[in-house]
């Protein structure tokens, strides 16, 4: 099973190149990180005054 991985990594190597192996790999983590940030919460956007804001709008009677 190892030896095909190993094979398959080589040839992918060959084809594509190093360099955009790298980037591939590099953009993976990043996907994963944000992923991850998104699972736990961080980075969470504060929209509390854009409800207010449509909130007194709407006891106001203004349409948008």
């Amino acid at each position: 099973m190892f030896m095909h991985l190993l094979i398959l990594v080589i040839i992918i190597l060959l084809i594509g190149g190093g360099a955009r192996l790298a980037r591939a790999g590099r953009g993976l983590g990043e996907g994963v990180r944000e992923f991850k940030k998104g699972i736990r919460g961080e980075g969470d956007i504060d929209i509390t005054d854009s409800v207010k804001r449509i909130e007194d709008e709407g006891e106001n009677g203004k349409k948008s």
